[in-house]
């Protein structure tokens, strides 16, 4: 089963709330109190790569407004692509404007969606560091990565943490962790086999 199976799920799809990305700046300060991971300032939203113009101009025109932020200090937007084909709008932000990385995240989900792109849409994320990065063995590995993912066609977040220097290997218990912090402030994945794991993920 490829990436697009997995994040769109092959069972009817629940309408989409992108409000329910607005909870993610309060769901971080509760992250942060338990496990000591912090924003980074980054963040990505993911979409099936359509080819045509109406599609080339819709993330043009995100990609022009998010960077006409007069508020934005970090790097511009940037629009990438995967190895899998996949593309990816990245944004970043100060470690300390989440709620300004949300406010983007929302907006091009709903530019997306507006001009009918919001099938091609797959998934957000908002990138965290542990600040003291060490893993269950002692090594120091300068900050663990996690990524709050958001399932655009299920609603829902699940926690991806990759293990520092390893080959796409993820840290389980730190997910499950984080998925316990977090029942009560995100509407979370219940089915586990749908928590893919976004390997390399711009943004994380």
């Amino acid at each position: 089963m490829g990436l697009l199976d997995i994040l769109l799920g092959r069972t009817k799809p629940v309408a989409p709330d992108l409000d329910r990305l607005f909870a993610l700046p309060s769901a971080a300060v509760t992250l942060e109190a338990a496990t000591g991971f912090t924003p980074t300032g980054r963040g990505a939203v993911c979409f099936a790569t359509v080819e045509g113009a109406a599609f080339e101009q819709t993330h043009h025109e995100v990609q022009a407004l998010l960077d006409a932020d007069t508020d934005r200090t970090g790097p511009p937007v940037r629009l990438l692509r995967d190895e899998h084909g996949y593309s990816w709008l990245v944004s970043h932000r100060s470690p300390d404007e989440l709620s300004l990385l949300v406010n983007d995240l929302h907006a091009v989900n709903s530019a997306m969606e507006v001009n009918g792109f919001g099938p091609q849409l797959l998934c957000s994320l908002a990138g965290f560091a542990d600040a003291d990065g060490r893993v269950a063995d002692g090594r120091d590995t300068g900050g663990r990565p996690l990524a709050l993912v958001y399932l655009y066609k299920r609603g829902t977040f699940y926690p991806f943490a990759p293990l520092p220097g390893q080959e796409q290997r993820r840290d389980n218990a730190l997910e499950l962790q984080v998925k316990a912090v977090l029942e009560d402030d995100l509407r979370l994945e219940p089915d586990l086999s749908r928590w893919f794991p976004v390997w390399g993920a711009p943004g994380l």
